[in-house]
């Protein structure tokens, strides 16, 4: 299965402590699930490590080195700028639709509130928690 993570469930998953931390111990590096990021949201996790959680830039660059081994990347689709409300979740959607997606997982209440995109389920982190364990 075949799943896109958004950057604050990443930075939740790496910098926190929790759901979003199992949710990534769960999937990196799993056979049954595939997670599909591209450069945009390795870029927005990048620069929201350090601006958000002040981590430090040689942490920064292993968690993203790291992160390139376990998922596979795409290039987001373009789409038009009235797909959703806040222009820079279009990047990540497009992102969702290259992949060939099953799902989206977030936690930002603009792309939770489509409940899908052009067939792409988006799901928060507990609604597909509770799917693979």
């Amino acid at each position: 299965m075949k799943i896109v993570l958004d950057t604050n469930v990443l930075l939740s998953g790496i910098f926190g402590r929790g759901l979003c931390e199992s949710l990534l111990d769960a999937v990196l590096g799993s056979e049954k699930w595939t997670v599909v990021l591209s450069e945009h949201i390795l870029r927005e996790f990048a620069d929201h490590a350090a601006d958000k959680f002040g981590a430090p830039p040689d942490e920064i660059r292993q968690t993203v080195a790291f992160l390139r081994t376990q998922v596979q990347l795409v290039e987001p689709l373009p789409l038009p700028p009235n797909s959703c409300r806040d222009a820079d979740d279009l990047p990540v959607l497009g992102t969702a639709l290259a992949a060939g997606a099953d799902c989206l997982i977030t936690g930002d209440k603009d792309l939770l509130d489509l409940r899908e995109f052009r067939g792409v389920p988006i799901l928060p982190p507990r609604a597909i928690f509770g799917r693979i364990e």
